[in-house]
């Protein structure tokens, strides 16, 4: 089962990168544990995501589209990072995450959704 696994944003990512010793040690922790999912297989792709002020939205409203320039509200529902994981079933991917340094400074939370694969579109769609 494939997953994306996603790293939630906080007030700290969205400032962006501080060289503290602190962020140093974490990047040095989650590199390593980039290297065990490699290892073992799981890791499929993973990278660390800009802070929204550098980013852009896209709305859609039928032929309609309108450009929004970031800064995003709602920090809590933005996404710093991901990886995207080939793994036996949830509870693997569950375990794997319970193995994460946290990967910001103070509280965070990291997300993860399976992916559709064609036998489940196949399946709800009856093709």
């Amino acid at each position: 089962m494939r997953v994306m696994v996603f790293v939630k944003a906080t007030k700290d990512s969205e400032e962006g990168i501080k060289p503290t010793a602190e962020f140093r040690q974490m990047l040095e922790d989650m590199g390593k544990y980039n290297e065990e999912l490699v290892k073992a297989g799981i890791m499929l792709a993973g990278d660390g995501l800009k802070p929204s002020s550098q980013g852009k939205r896209v709305a859609f409203d039928g032929p309609g589209r309108t450009v929004i320039d970031g800064p995003f509200a709602e920090t809590r529902e933005l996404v710093a990072g991901f990886w995207l994981w080939e793994a036996k079933d949830m509870d693997e991917a569950v375990a794997w995450v319970k193995r994460c340094p946290n990967p910001m400074p103070g509280p965070s939370e990291i997300e993860i959704r399976p992916l559709y694969e064609m036998a489940d579109l196949e399946a709800d769609l009856g093709v």
